[in-house]
């Protein structure tokens, strides 16, 4: 009883409550008055329908509802018969009433690196201040678009920065004011990983950079309110007042979601993330990533394939893409992850609901869609009053003529706030169908379409379609017939239900004339074509494979007990090489290694006149990520590489078929101290996580020479220290000193700022992390060796080291290994001095020597780098492959699970056709945690399943156009390759 009074008080107060925001627009008009919709199929929520029923409304909320309610002798009565009632939609993702911000112009050209704003964080792009109230301004004529789509509410804000502030809930309610329709001032707090147009700092250039300002910034933020910083910082008070709000993070594709979500994860926030469409490609980390997500529903149109030369410019993945994207909804419902859908990217509102009712034809529920489109968005931003119609709830709600996602249904009107805005009167009768129009002794064909006002009738005589012009008001009916340049204008009454017609007219001479129109009753003969030729037009939506291209795989690699027979064994170790031998591969580990081996039930590989080594490693690559180089200051060990792996990239595939099974993904060399390193097996079709090294040794780039120092960036890249060689060494002794000091304080248990950058920077010092460096110079070889020895550390590796053979003897005495390019020399002036004997010297110095790629063509052919130092220095066939085998393994402290054949290590193999360091061979099986990643046999089967695929495709497409279907330009996408100058 006591619940039931608290209930019967709430409704009350929220029914009656009083507005008391003044007005100066006009004469106010009065929501008092109550209305009643009778008659109605009422959807209270998606799941909650009543037939016949009832919806009364007053002071802009439902006062009451069901199918016996009491209605007030002064209420007004709407009988809605045969009519249908829906909660209005909401958009949970808009800039609806903000204008779109510009970005700030740069006179001067130069880098800006640090704040404009003072009293708030040091970066200009950690917005969450931003009140999207004082920015928010009613947009009558896009008021008007998303009324006439169904939207009643929308949620707004400013779309500018990677913390963007709050945002504001806001009913679509053109005749009322600000104070009364804007709901909540602040209803979410927003992100995104794209940086401010107000501002031109620097910092981020990049997605790793943008995850690792986020993380300072939360880090920050929790420091700043136990009170231990000394400044007020607004920027960080925002922040923290906006924790309790829903957060939602723009991201726009799969990877960026997976991404935002691991930085959630790491400070307990759980995001609601908006989408991209194409999270279908990887649904089981966007299932587990527990969010709900918010989908646009802009589906690509059909290319225009039409011409063969351009329609080979597209490439399958986006052939796909346009016909997997609708699917996306109903594959995230399928899999119970609770998503809303927005507007947002649609170039027309127009298009929304055609493409809602898209993704039901690809097998949405439409329970599923209505609640994505009410009480889900609802839900998301914590409000309980809109989204439905439940007692106490706004009115907000539409009348339609029937089924909300049925194509040929009429919006009528669109309540909000208890307000009318009619859409399409409900007294204009729906003509739609075939008629057979008698006139003059003729019989002709008409079609009526469309809906509301804008129902259109076209005219044919037998199959020739003739020109004719036809409209209606009321029961009346205008129709004109142009038959051989012969005009009929006729006129005439709508006479019953069934909406036949008859009336006067006048022929081409003059006389007088009679018609009638009848509507076409189908024929079971004619339901059963109509079905077949449904049944014909089923939809046909290509397998998703693993990654989503054509080389994918449609079921991922699974370790396999594998024996290889009879094979010559380049094992690494001690340059040991084993004829005829036998390798046994069980549970990914080197099991076994002899003659004659045998086991049950393993797959056996006949390895008779063919080559088994361990897989290739690649010391210094680019490929597999989404980002080389954050350029935004001198500085940026707080980055890491492991952010932003994407296991996409077709170049992991092409580096399987050249034997390659690891690599380490390298920060670029934009800065004196790059970012942390990602060492990765190239799994091909696992996800990101999965291809990282499990307690994978950590690993920082750092550079020097020109690019650090910016001398070849261009005349306006000259403010930022250094800009010289000895600016350089004078960095690394600054951060290393700050380092050091930071790493005192943090071990004597006083109260400190976590800092993320000085944190790696310790781990370098405290001889946890390894220092990957660019270096060409000897000068600075050396110069880098006596600052590590200053503070009583070692340089783990120089890669690129082209004056490596000028200080092979120091580098040994240090400790240091070198990484080298095989025969690179002359591409830019400090290369000037390297010889193609580099490898070898060092080698011969007793140097640990890897040769690495740096590129995404090499590093596919690492084999016959390796070849070269025979030719350049009179290596032996062992000593050379070493070099990309357990050499680099060593520099990557990884040597004790891959690298050499060896009982015990990761089953990382590869089965070569002939001598590995030939060139006419190739890799046949590249296996790694013993599951075959590349397979030759396999790799040509592919290539007829991609054409076949593509033909397919096309075929569909074609149907699209001819069809009638709007399409789009061929377009080609370039692929983006990395390289250490990359920005």
């Amino acid at each position: 009883m006591k619940k039931i009074l608290i209930l019967l008080f709430f409704s009350v107060s929220v029914i009656y409550s009083q507005e008391y925001f003044p007005t100066n627009t006009g004469v106010k008009t009065s929501k008092n008055t109550s209305v009643a919709f009778t008659n109605a199929t009422i959807y209270v929520t998606a799941t909650n329908i009543i037939k016949k029923g009832t919806l009364l409304i007053k002071d802009g909320k439902v006062v009451s509802i069901g199918k016996r309610i009491s209605i007030p002798n002064d209420a007004e009565v709407v009988d809605l018969k045969d009519k249908t009632i829906y909660p209005s939609f909401i958009d949970i993702y808009n800039s609806f009433g903000i204008q779109s911000p510009k970005r700030e112009q740069n006179s001067s050209r130069r880098p800006q690196y640090d704040a404009s704003r003072k009293g708030y964080y040091w970066n200009d792009h950690i917005r969450p201040d931003v009140n999207a109230a004082t920015e928010f301004s009613f947009d009558n004529k896009k008021a008007k678009e998303l009324l006439e789509a169904g939207f009643g509410v929308v949620n707004t804000h400013v779309e500018d920065g990677i913390m963007q502030g709050n945002g504001i809930l806001v009913a679509l309610n053109p005749n009322s004011s600000d104070g009364y329709r804007i709901l909540d001032k602040k209803s979410g707090n927003y992100l995104s990983f794209n940086k401010s147009k107000k501002s031109n700092q620097s910092y981020p250039t990049s997605r790793m950079g943008a995850m690792a300002l986020l993380r300072q910034t939360y880090m920050d933020a929790d420091w700043y309110a136990n009170g231990n910083a000394k400044n007020t910082d607004l920027a960080l008070e925002a922040l923290n007042k906006n924790k309790t709000l829903p957060q939602i993070f723009n991201t726009g594709n799969y990877l960026d979601a997976l991404r935002a979500d691991k930085v959630g994860d790491e400070f307990g926030i759980q995001y609601t993330i908006l989408g991209g469409g194409n999270e279908y490609e990887r649904i089981e980390e966007i299932k587990n990533t527990n969010a709900k997500f918010i989908l646009p529903v802009n589906f690509r149109k059909a290319y225009d394939v039409s011409d063969q030369f351009l329609a080979d410019k597209i490439s399958l993945h986006d052939m796909r893409q346009w016909n997997q994207e609708p699917s996306n909804p109903s594959i995230l419902a399928k899999n119970g992850i609770t998503f809303a859908f927005t507007t947002r990217d649609l170039k027309s509102t127009k298009d929304f609901n055609k493409n809602i009712q898209k993704a039901i034809k690809h097998g949405l529920d439409k329970t599923k869609a209505l609640e994505a489109l009410t009480t889900i968005p609802a839900q998301i931003i914590g409000k309980s009053n809109v989204g439905n119609l439940n007692v106490g709830s706004y009115a907000n709600f539409l009348i339609t003529s029937g089924d909300i996602f049925d194509s040929k249904t009429t919006i009528y009107e669109n309540w909000t706030q208890g307000d009318q805005n009619v859409i399409n009167s409900k007294d204009i009768k729906d003509l739609t169908g075939d008629y057979m129009v008698a006139v003059n002794g003729k019989t002709y064909d008409l079609t009526i379409s469309g809906k509301g006002d804008k129902q259109k009738g076209s005219v044919k005589f037998g199959e020739k379609k003739l020109k004719s012009d036809f409209s209606f008001k009321d029961d009346w009916v205008q129709l004109t017939i142009n038959d051989n340049d012969q005009f009929l204008r006729l006129a005439g009454k709508i006479i019953n239900a069934s909406n036949a017609m008859q009336g006067a007219g006048k022929d081409n001479l003059g006389n007088d004339i009679s018609w009638s129109a009848s509507k076409k009753v189908k024929k079971s003969d004619d339901k059963k074509k109509d079905d077949k030729k449904s049944n014909d037009k089923k939809l046909v939506i290509q397998p998703v494979s693993y990654p989503n291209i054509g080389y994918g795989n449609y079921t991922k690699p699974q370790k396999q007990t594998i024996l290889i027979k009879n094979a010559t064994v380049w094992t690494s170790e001690n340059n040991q090489v084993l004829k005829n031998t036998d390798v046994l591969l069980k549970d990914g580990k080197i099991s076994q290694i002899g003659k004659n081996l045998s086991t049950r039930g393993a797959t056996v590989i006949d390895g008779t006149d063919k080559y088994l080594t361990a897989g290739i490693i690649d010391e210094h690559s680019h490929i597999a990520t989404s980002a080389v180089n954050e350029a935004g200051h001198n500085s940026t060990a707080e980055v890491t590489i492991e952010d932003v792996v994407n296991p996409d990239d077709i170049n992991i595939y092409r580096n399987l078929a050249g034997g390659v099974t690891s690599i380490q993904i390298l920060h670029g060399s934009a800065n004196p101290i790059g970012g942390r390193s990602a060492i990765i097996k190239l799994k091909w079709g696992e996800n990101a996580d999965n291809l990282i090294y499990k307690n994978s040794p950590k690993f920082i780039k750092f550079a020097l020479g020109e690019n650090v120092k910016q001398s070849n960036w261009g005349d306006s890249n000259t403010i930022r220290f250094p800009q010289t060689r000895m600016g350089v060494e004078q960095v690394y002794t600054d951060y290393f000193q700050r380092a050091k000091e930071y790493d005192a304080l943090k071990k004597s248990g006083k109260s400190y700022r976590k800092d993320l950058e000085l944190e790696a920077l310790a781990e370098i010092i405290n001889k946890e992390r390894f220092i990957s460096c660019h270096s060409y110079v000897q000068s600075e070889i050396n110069m880098l060796m006596k600052v590590a020895e200053k503070f009583n550390f070692n340089i783990n590796t120089f890669t690129h080291i082209l004056e490596g053979y000028k200080v092979a003897d120091k580098m040994k005495q240090h400790g240091v290994g070198g990484s080298t390019f095989s025969d690179w020399w002359a591409y830019k002036y400090e290369v000037n001095d390297a010889i193609p004997y580099n490898a070898a010297i060092m080698h011969n110095q007793g140097i640990t020597v890897a040769i690495n790629s740096d590129d995404a063509e090499m590093s596919r052919r690492l084999n016959q780098e390796a070849a070269k130092t025979m030719k350049y220095g009179d290596l032996t066939e062992q000593e050379a492959w070493r070099m990309v085998t357990i050499n680099p393994a060593k520099l990557l402290h990884i040597d004790d699970r891959t690298g050499s054949i060896k009982t015990g290590k990761d089953a990382d193999i590869v089965v070569w056709s002939g001598n590995p360091l030939s060139i006419y061979s190739k890799a046949e099986k590249t296996i790694i945690d013993g599951a075959i990643y590349f397979d030759i046999e396999k790799e040509r089967q592919k290539r007829k399943e991609i054409k076949a695929e593509r033909a397919k495709l096309i075929e569909m497409m074609l149907q699209e156009k001819l069809g009638g279907a709007e399409t789009q330009a061929p377009t080609k996408k370039e692929h983006k390759l990395f390289h250490c100058d990359t920005e």
